[in-house]
């Protein structure tokens, strides 16, 4: 190679050095996922180790002796690197000697390098006109100041949680505040926030319980299990479904709440380990860097941070009728002492129908009060295919009413009507919707003034009006109530707090499942939505009824069907919604979730060959369109 050539050459390699200690798996990945790119593009890449032999060892080059990391952010004034103190520590330089005055760029840690990777690896990145960039106000942050923490967390919630985690992993200094107060009934609970102890884990614990008795009395028999040869001779050939059996619900209650507090118990280490500090204290603003704390004994005391984080979440909006309070509400359900007997679910959101779906399953006497309609802000279709299917799984539905008056008759609960009828019932439980828990912030003292709708804050790229407060997760008006929303969001928003980035959450095509007892997964625009935004001569939906294999030997599962849809736009091909109705819907719409993403079309979807025989499949074999109207009933192969 002539002079020149190589020249031009070292003018176009990326030369990555990797500094770490060698027993840390984050530098040993990766300095190997650079190692296999430089093996790949030799002449575009190339890897510089600096392995040391202990923690130790390392972090006396990176921080005190050397002090290699102050160098490369005085240099290039990027705080991010002058408070990086994790293995490894990744820069782009010009030279392979791994001195400050070579380095070109810091790259970050183990997530920043593979990204790094991936970008350098894709065949043709985005311009950067076409990504949105974050700009947010300035908050006043600086690394010398000198409050408590460089960020506190108002909330131990999923989201609370893992956006104190990845800013510690940064480099910031973290505190969690979090401290449940009881719901009206008395219900207490512990780390974690709403999805771990009253949401979507024991949710879906019982709903599991729900369709594991539904499989045994409709399933079971017609698969041989537990059949015996006296009942094979009476049955003369024709397999018939199981009315027998029990549930026990102190067994199921018990079981539930013994592995939430082995998740409690687990977020607390895992915070000690990540290096956060957490304080089961409740907090309220004094100014814009202060809070007041209390102790679960009443004890007092400040904390001040230069940022703060609001993670509250939500709680259940109260039943306001005359007696309101013999309600309970999800934030109890799943720890109930007693048998929930007889049940009137108050509401027509997922939650109501969750709940009411798990207790009929598990037998219970249940009832659905409904004021107007059935999962508002869902498909209008899929909602009622859900609520035909729970009224033939014997749920039964007061349609148009609401309670005006609860009242206590012996051990049971009147309940009378808007209609003037009246029922009694063991249990009432209240899901007429969700507010954000800010009632006892303190808000004013920074300036922030709530929604008075739903008592969340609204907010620009998660912060809020006062500049150096953010605010992520259920308590953000706006934001989709789902658990992984707020863990990315709060993840992301630490990235650009204290890692450099200027990447946005994205809130849009975001995938969800309902755990109704046909279980519903969705992502994109509901049918109406579309119709409503686009025009419907403009879209172009496909649609199928399936029976899922797994249902078609049981004669009872022969009259409910699974279902799907997909709606396109008509000039330019892409999916603008997918609609699912059937077995495992989260794991079916998880991987559509991420086509979505990256704007499929059709073409894509039923080009791909499906996984056979398989409910997620169904997707891929549609081509009956609602304007054809042709029977949309599968064919089966």
């Amino acid at each position: 190679m002539t002079n020149a050539a190589a020249a031009a050459n070292a003018a176009t390699k990326s030369i990555i050095h990797v500094a770490g200690y060698g027993s840390c798996g984050f530098y040993r990945r990766a300095a190997s996922v650079v190692a296999s790119l430089s093996l790949l593009f030799p002449n575009k890449l190339q890897l510089v180790e600096h392995e040391f032999p202990s923690r130790e060892a390392y972090r006396e080059w990176l921080i005190h002796d050397t002090n290699f990391r102050n160098g490369v952010g005085e240099a290039h004034g990027n705080l991010r690197a002058t408070s990086h103190s994790s293995s490894p520590f990744c820069w782009t330089a010009s030279g392979t000697e791994g001195c400050v005055d070579e380095v070109t760029s810091f790259i970050g840690g183990c997530d920043d390098a593979l990204d790094w990777c991936r970008a350098f690896a894709q065949p043709a990145a985005p311009s950067a006109a076409t990504k949105e960039s974050a700009t947010m106000v300035p908050d006043g942050h600086s690394p010398s100041h000198n409050y408590d923490y460089d960020l506190l967390v108002l909330g131990g919630g999923s989201g609370g949680l893992a956006a104190s985690k990845e800013a510690a992993r940064l480099g910031a200094k973290v505190a969690v505040l979090d401290y449940v107060k009881p719901s009206p009934a008395g219900s207490k609970w512990g780390l974690g926030g709403t999805c771990v102890n009253v949401g979507c884990i024991p949710k879906k614990l019982m709903h599991n319980a729900a369709l594991l008795s539904e499989a045994r009395k409709v399933d079971a028999p017609h698969y041989g299990i537990g059949v015996s040869a006296k009942q094979e001779e009476e049955w003369m050939g024709m397999s018939q479904d199981d009315s027998g059996g029990e549930h026990s619900w102190d067994t199921l209650k018990n079981n539930v709440q013994n592995h939430i507090r082995g998740l409690n118990f687990k977020y607390r280490v895992d915070l000690r380990e990540k290096e956060v500090s957490y304080l089961n204290q409740l907090g309220s603003f004094v100014d814009a860097h202060t809070v007041e704390t209390v102790d679960k004994k009443g004890n007092k005391g400040t904390t001040s941070f230069s940022r703060c984080l609001i993670a509250v979440g939500g709680r259940p909006t109260p039943i306001t009728c005359e007696g309101g309070e013999l309600a309970i509400s999800s934030d109890d359900i799943f720890s109930l002492d007693t048998d929930p007997g007889k049940v009137l679910c108050v509401g027509a959101s997922y939650i109501s129908l969750e709940c009411a779906g798990f207790l009929r399953g598990i037998g219970k006497d249940v009832t659905v009060a409904v004021r107007s309609i059935l999962l508002r802000g869902f498909d209008r279709e899929c909602a009622d295919l859900i609520g035909a299917h729970m009224k033939s799984e014997g749920v039964k539905f007061r349609e148009g009413v609401v309670p005006t008056k609860l009242e206590k008759v012996g051990d049971k609960i009147k309940v009378t009507f808007s209609n003037g009828e009246s029922e009694e019932y063991d249990t009432v439980l209240g899901a007429i919707g969700r507010s954000g828990d800010t009632g006892k912030l303190g808000l004013d003292k920074v300036s922030i003034t709530p929604n008075p709708k739903n008592s969340k804050i609204v907010a620009k790229y998660e912060q809020t009006s006062t500049p150096n407060i953010y605010v992520i997760g259920d308590v953000m008006d706006g934001c989709p109530e789902l658990t992984p929303v707020a863990i990315h969001a709060g993840r992301m928003l630490s990235r650009r707090l204290f890692g450099g980035s200027t990447q946005p959450m994205d809130y849009r095509n975001v995938c969800t499942t309902v755990f109704t007892p046909l279980e519903y997964g969705t992502v994109g625009y509901s049918e109406d939505d579309a119709i409503s935004e686009l025009g419907k001569e403009n879209l172009e939906v496909y649609h199928k009824y399936f029976v899922p294999l797994e249902w078609s030997i049981s004669p009872s599962r022969g009259e409910h069907q699974g279902f799907c849809k997909a709606i396109v736009d008509k000039h330019t091909n892409k999916v603008l919604g997918l609609h699912y109705l059937g077995p495992n819907a989260g794991e079916v719409m998880q991987g559509f979730g991420t086509a979505m993403k990256l704007g499929c079309t059709f073409d894509d979807i039923i080009e791909t060959v499906g996984i056979h025989p398989t409910s997620a499949e169904e997707f891929t074999t549609l081509s009956i369109t609602k304007d054809s109207g042709e029977d949309a009933a599968a064919a089966g192969c």
